[in-house]
């Protein structure tokens, strides 16, 4: 049984040598028959463009971080900040009405009467329903009612525009139909 063993082992040996050497010599030869064969290219790098200096013609000009210059600018600022807080100024000194916690969008108009011959209309928030009339105050941007119609509530609000200043605006509250 040992000798079986040893025997197989040998004639295994015996195979695998014979496998090895020459398919090695082959690759070698084809390897170095290529590499002398190849010529690499490489490109030359451009010459850099040559750098012209140009000359500043701006010295007789307007100095741009002048004490003036600043100064027509924060004049120019506090011009629009002064019309700005002039509108927004009544709004901040008076007593904010109930109102004006909510946001227009979560109020609804549900009717209008005539009360004393005066247009109110009927506002719906949270469940709860509020008589308002021209002079109220509604949401959250100083909404005041200037007209009180049978479809709608007419309002005028002041808002910040895209440049930080205080600007008004009309807004309407829509008569809002039950649905069946």
């Amino acid at each position: 049984m040992i000798t079986q063993r040893i025997v197989f082992f040998a004639a295994l040996a015996a195979a695998l040598a014979g496998c090895g050497g020459s398919g090695q010599d082959e690759l070698q030869d084809w390897m170095a028959q290529q590499r002398a064969q190849t010529k690499p290219k490489v490109e030359p790098i451009p010459e850099p463009k040559k750098f012209t200096p140009q000359p500043y013609t701006q010295a007789t000009a307007f100095d741009p971080f002048s004490n003036q210059k600043l100064t027509q600018a924060l004049k120019r600022e506090s011009a629009h900040s002064t019309t700005s807080a002039a509108l927004l100024a009544p709004e901040l000194a008076r007593h904010k009405e109930p109102l004006e916690s909510f946001p227009l969008d979560t109020m609804s108009m549900v009717g209008s009467l005539l009360k004393q011959g005066r247009p109110v209309a009927l506002v719906k928030v949270d469940s709860l329903l509020y008589q308002v009339k021209p002079g109220n105050y509604l949401g959250q941007n100083y909404g005041k009612i200037v007209k009180v119609g049978e479809a709608e509530v007419v309002l005028r609000e002041i808002v910040q525009d895209a440049a930080g200043e205080w600007v008004e605006r009309t807004a309407t509250l829509q008569l809002q139909e039950r649905a069946k």
